[in-house]
């Protein structure tokens, strides 16, 4: 059975990261966060993300505001997930999409920063899965299948943070 798949890949960025593009994020971020933080608390009672969430009814609106910080960097990204490589070493999954999340934060100590970013492919044929390698094609590769041509196709290894977040089934 075939179908159109939709790879999720989320992309945890905390203190501890150590690829120059995370900790640019991190920095980014964090200073949004904190520059936001001083707008939603401005008589600085609350020093962490969930405290401001907890007592400040439009704190739920930080993570998108924040994510401003993180849009300018996934351009960097040249629209692939970056950590996901094909068996031949490259960047291969396609996206176009993606929602950010703070996981959790804190107004002076950026050591306890932490944000979660998911990123959402762009439709794939999804061809076949091999012990933990997912064999793909772009979506448009399902017309030549079923003429008879040859196509390109990448495989993956299904790593914890990849996942098929929309599979949608061919007919026969």
């Amino acid at each position: 059975m075939r179908g159109i798949i939709k790879l999720v890949y989320t992309k945890v960025i905390d203190a501890g990261s150590a690829q120059a593009w995370d900790k640019h994020v991190f920095e980014d971020t964090h200073r949004e966060f904190f520059m936001q933080a001083q707008q939603f608390d401005q008589q600085g009672r609350y020093e962490t993300y969930q405290e401001m969430l907890t007592h400040i009814p439009r704190a739920e609106n930080m993570s998108y505001l924040v994510s401003t910080a993180a849009a300018g960097h996934l351009k960097q990204l040249h629209n692939k997930f970056p950590d996901v490589l094909n068996t031949l070493g490259k960047t291969c999954v396609p996206f176009k999409n993606f929602k950010f999340e703070i996981v959790q934060s804190h107004v002076k100590n950026k050591a306890l920063h932490k944000i979660a970013i998911h990123l959402y492919s762009d439709p794939l044929l999804w061809i076949d899965t091999i012990d933990k390698h997912l064999i793909f094609t772009p979506e448009e590769g399902h017309k030549k299948l079923i003429s008879g041509e040859e196509i390109e196709t990448h495989s993956i290894i299904l790593l914890p943070n990849v996942g098929i977040g929309f599979f949608k089934i061919l007919p026969p």
